[in-house]
């Protein structure tokens, strides 16, 4: 297989995997925006309760920053106040483990049993369409994973592509490669899942791959920061927090990737579990140690980018 024809079909799988990653979470939050609007406006008046439903709902929906931005803008329209929005933000973080399980545990074969659930359910008349079409989508999710990992496999012998990977063998060239790929693709699954795939194949150490789904977690920042340039400045505040929150995690655990690396790989069955294991242990406990310190952190917060108050109604 020559080089051009093994590219574009590591690309054509990718993109197949982004596909299906986007026409869940679309799926879902077509069909569920009311209802999670309503569920954010109740739940999240408490840290803790907040904290959850961000971890379940991304869990669910699989994708981190659709969750992140949705809570910005509700932020930005008052439906959430920005303090209670930082919990749900933090539990973004961890529901996006459930991501590297998924394809650490190998669930491809799954895969078409879920398409073709989905296309029948979704030719068949009432609300039966809905529920296929969400099947479908997370059906594809695992199939494309399956191509990704078939598409891979001819590098193994690809002394070219060793040595790129000796680049990103620094764990700080690991954090900003994962940052970048995650901006450009707009989607931390899409980086863990591909990264996930690389170790599986034998072509990336759990130690790199480690340092990779950490710089993952801040690029995926970009879509809600993104989104919250148009709303209003109570939302933009909620995005910032949110690229604070995650570079606080990230400059906390960077020093320490070697040894977190060390510590699953003898802990886990296999390296791509190791990284599925590595990715929870630093999510979550970023995650509660900001969940304890949310209120000194938002304090803080508000005086790097203090609230502006609203002007008074001319007489």
């Amino acid at each position: 297989m020559d080089s051009l024809t093994l590219v574009f079909g590591i690309l054509a799988a990718v993109m197949l995997f982004l596909f299906g990653l986007q026409g869940f979470a679309q799926e879902v939050q077509a069909h569920g925006q009311q209802r999670l609007q309503t569920w954010f406006g109740r739940i999240t008046r408490n840290r803790f309760s907040g904290f959850l439903l961000g971890a379940v709902t991304t869990a669910v929906v699989q994708s981190s920053s659709a969750v992140s931005s949705i809570t910005v803008a509700l932020v930005g329209s008052g439906v959430i106040p920005f303090r209670q929005s930082l919990a749900v933000l933090f539990g973004t973080n961890v529901g996006t483990t459930a991501t590297a399980w998924l394809v650490a545990f190998k669930l491809t074969a799954i895969g078409p049993f879920f398409i073709v659930i989905g296309g029948l359910l979704s030719i068949l008349p009432g609300r039966a369409p809905v529920v296929g079409k969400a099947l479908f989508y997370f059906g594809f999710i695992f199939f494309s994973l399956g191509l990704i990992s078939q598409s891979l496999a001819p590098l193994q012998a690809s002394t070219t592509f060793a040595t790129w990977l000796q680049v990103v063998e620094n764990p700080l060239a690991g954090i900003l490669a994962g940052m970048v790929i995650t901006l450009l693709v707009q989607s931390s699954s899409v980086t863990t899942g591909l990264i996930i795939v690389l170790v599986q194949q034998g072509l990336l150490t759990a130690e790199v791959a480690i340092a990779v789904v950490i710089g993952a977690n801040l690029g995926s920042t970009g879509t809600a920061l993104l989104a919250s340039l148009p709303l209003s400045r109570e939302a933009r505040r909620a995005a910032v927090a949110n690229v604070m929150f995650n570079l606080g995690g990230l400059l906390l655990w960077a020093p320490f990737i070697p040894l977190l690396a060390g510590v699953v790989v003898e802990s886990m069955e296999t390296p791509a579990m190791a990284v599925a294991l590595a990715h929870v242990l630093f999510n979550l406990s970023t995650a509660l140690i900001f969940l304890l310190l949310l209120k000194p952190f938002a304090a803080g917060f508000d005086r790097l980018m203090p609230v502006v108050p609203k002007a008074a109604p001319a007489p």
